[in-house]
C-alpha cells in the first residue's frame, strides 16, 4: 500500500491534474502541489503533511500511519494531501508556511485545527476531528436520519 501511494503521489505530480481541476472525491492521497484548500472548502478535511523531501523519514512514518486506518479517515471526509516539494512554492505551501516536516488538520470550513511538527497517528488525528463543532453535528444529524 505504502509503494501505490508513491506511484499515485508520482502520477499526480506529472500533471495529470491540473491545479484547478477537481480532485477525486473518492480519492484518500491526493498530491498537494496540483490542488487549493479551496476545493475541499466544505466538501473535505484536509490534512496537510508536508516534508522537504519524501525521504524525510517523518513524512514516511506520517504517511504508514495514515495508511493503517484508511476507514476512519474516510468517515470523517479527510483528503491527505501531501507536498514534498520547498521549491515549487505551492498553493498550499504560500498558505500553511511549514517548514521542514510539518502536519495540519484543516476543518471543512476552512479554519486550521492543528499543526504538528511530529507525526501523528489515526487515532489522535480523528479524536481532534471528533471535537470540532461540524463533526459534531454531523453525527447528530447521522443520529436523527432513519434512513441512515
Amino acid at each position: 500500500m505504502h509503494r501505490l501511494v508513491f506511484v499515485l503521489i508520482a502520477f499526480l505530480g506529472s500533471g495529470a491534474m491540473a491545479t484547478d481541476a477537481k480532485a477525486p472525491e473518492d480519492a484518500l492521497f491526493i498530491d498537494g502541489t496540483t490542488v487549493t484548500l479551496d476545493q475541499f472548502h466544505w466538501l473535505k478535511r484536509p490534512i496537510v503533511v508536508f516534508a522537504d523531501s519524501s525521504d524525510d523519514p517523518r513524512f514516511q512514518q506520517q504517511l504508514a500511519l495514515l495508511e493503517a486506518e484508511p476507514d476512519m479517515l474516510r468517515d470523517r471526509d479527510v483528503v491527505v494531501l501531501t507536498d514534498t516539494d520547498p521549491s515549487g512554492q505551492s498553493a498550499l505551501r504560500e498558505k500553511l508556511r511549514p517548514r521542514g516536516f510539518m502536519m495540519v488538520l484543516v476543518g471543512k470550513d476552512g479554519i486550521v485545527y492543528l499543526r504538528k511538527p511530529a507525526p501523528w497517528n489515526v487515532r489522535e488525528i480523528t479524536r481532534s476531528i471528533d471535537k470540532m463543532p461540524l463533526r459534531q453535528q454531523e453525527e447528530r444529524d447521522r443520529r436523527s436520519d432513519p434512513i441512515r
